[in-house]
């Protein structure tokens, strides 16, 4: 996917907090539901967004999917907002 879906993705507090539960390893998503009081079909539609944007993946398991962070994708992100802050390390007159 594109960054405009990424940055979308990244908008909804909701999301950004399921992607910090992904940071200390995967989870199921009724491991993820219990931390929001939000229903399981929000939870669900979150996660297809966060997937969608490949911020996340999933894996199947019997009959439980559980969610993880793709790491690559933030990596992108965190080196394209690097190159847009700029390279600060000219030499400064003091």
């Amino acid at each position: 996917m594109g960054l405009q879906h990424t940055l979308k993705a990244l908008a909804d507090p909701i999301r950004r907090e399921i992607l910090n539960l992904l940071k200390n390893g995967r989870l199921s998503a009724g491991e993820i539901g219990e931390h929001f009081p939000v229903t399981g079909a929000s939870i669900s539609r979150h996660l297809s967004v966060l997937k969608e944007a490949d911020l996340i993946r999933d894996t199947r398991e019997g009959k439980f999917i559980f969610y993880e962070l793709n790491t690559s994708v933030l990596e992108e992100i965190m080196l394209w907002i690097t190159d847009l802050k700029g390279d600060n390390t000219h030499d400064q007159k003091t």
